[in-house]
């Protein structure tokens, strides 16, 4: 099968052919229909956050099951799924807890060592996949815990995006923040997740979801999702407006990864508020934190985020739901469709911020 990798740090994606196993245990083969552009892949091969190489790029993914190991029972050859890079046993006592995310053991959903590659060449040396999908490549195979069976109607392309970016940034503010009716919220960074974390302060009821960036074309959009207000903080200080329309918001997300925009969630929130940190920063970076007396008898929090606190089966489901339903929005998510041969153009146009998301629809 044709397949898109990252065979070195700093370099471009290339397409090659691979091969898939098929599927043992738990696990599930899947015919991919859409597999979005997420810029965490970048992060993956821009800088070594230890991943091995060469890898299969890619984890934001939607199909069809095409077979499945003799131990899976939550899903069925021919449902509808959706991958997510979240892995978790689901026997830990964080597992059974609910909260996956924490999971103490991951790697239970990998093949053991010495057991035969998911992906590789065809001269049988292995190839990794990316967070353990691999999803720019015609077919993935992974472990049921990091699938979810939604609704036949949603698209393919709107599907593929609930595992990352929509998880990631609607979850922050469903499940990490727990925005309740009437609270202020601020996002900087609208991108897919800050698009999402937008989506997802509107479904809790904020009363103030003000969406912060450097590009008016990005706060335009981010009205669809939701935003109340919108502020360019290339010619506005973004603190000092937030203060100006609430006094200091309830909740700021930062999702950007940058020291910058990670001091500035922390000054925007009211005493008693919470910065919640989303964005990926690159190995070795440090968080500014001010420990003085006045932000400690303002009892502000400082919150890191991961993929939004969510449980892959209920929340992608659920968001699937909302979707079709009327009261989630996700087609102004799909900016555009495109080949298994274009990821890298794909990439620039996110870069300069022409693009949400860019999705392959041809493999």
């Amino acid at each position: 099968m044709k397949a898109s990798l990252a065979t070195a740090i700093g370099e471009k994606f290339s397409l090659h052919d691979v091969v898939i196993d098929d599927p043992v245990g738990r696990e599930v083969l899947v015919d991919v229909k859409a597999s979005g552009l997420c810029h965490s892949d970048l992060h993956l091969i821009d800088h070594d956050f230890g991943m091995p190489l060469p890898a299969v790029g890619g984890h934001e993914i939607s199909g069809v099951v095409k077979s499945v190991g003799p131990g899976v029972t939550s899903m069925s050859v021919g449902d509808r799924v959706v991958a997510c890079l979240i892995t978790y046993c689901g026997a830990c006592a964080e597992c059974l807890s609910g909260r996956t995310t924490l999971c103490s053991n991951p790697s239970a959903v990998a093949r053991k060592e010495g057991e035969k590659p998911r992906v590789s060449f065809s001269d049988g040396t292995e190839i990794a996949q990316s967070v353990s999908v691999g999803g720019f490549a015609e077919q993935v195979l992974v472990h049921e815990n990091q699938l979810a069976v939604v609704n036949d109607e949603i698209p393919f392309p709107q599907a593929a995006l609930l595992g990352c970016s929509v998880v990631t940034g609607a979850g922050a503010a469903i499940n990490t923040a727990h925005v309740r009716p009437g609270e202020t919220v601020a996002v900087i960074g609208t991108g897919g997740i800050g698009l999402n974390a937008i989506s997802g302060a509107r479904l809790c009821g904020a009363k103030n979801v003000i969406a912060i960036d450097i590009l008016d074309s990005k706060l335009e959009a981010a009205k669809k999702f939701g935003a109340t207000d919108v502020i360019n903080s290339a010619s506005t200080d973004p603190v000092e407006a937030v203060q100006e329309l609430t006094g200091g918001v309830d909740h700021a997300f930062e999702a950007i990864g940058l020291d910058v925009t990670q001091r500035q969630v922390q000054d925007m929130t009211r005493p008693g508020g919470t910065a919640y940190l989303i964005g990926i920063a690159p190995p070795g970076s440090t968080t500014p934190f001010d420990s003085s007396l006045g932000d400690l008898f303002a009892q502000k929090r400082l919150h890191a985020v991961l993929m939004g606190s969510s449980n892959v089966k209920r929340d992608i489901a659920l968001y699937a739901d909302l979707y079709v339903q009327g009261r989630f929005e996700l087609d102004h998510l799909v900016t555009q469709e495109i080949s298994i041969n274009e990821i890298n153009e794909g990439y620039e146009q996110l870069l300069k911020g022409e693009v949400i998301r860019s999705v392959i629809t041809s493999f």
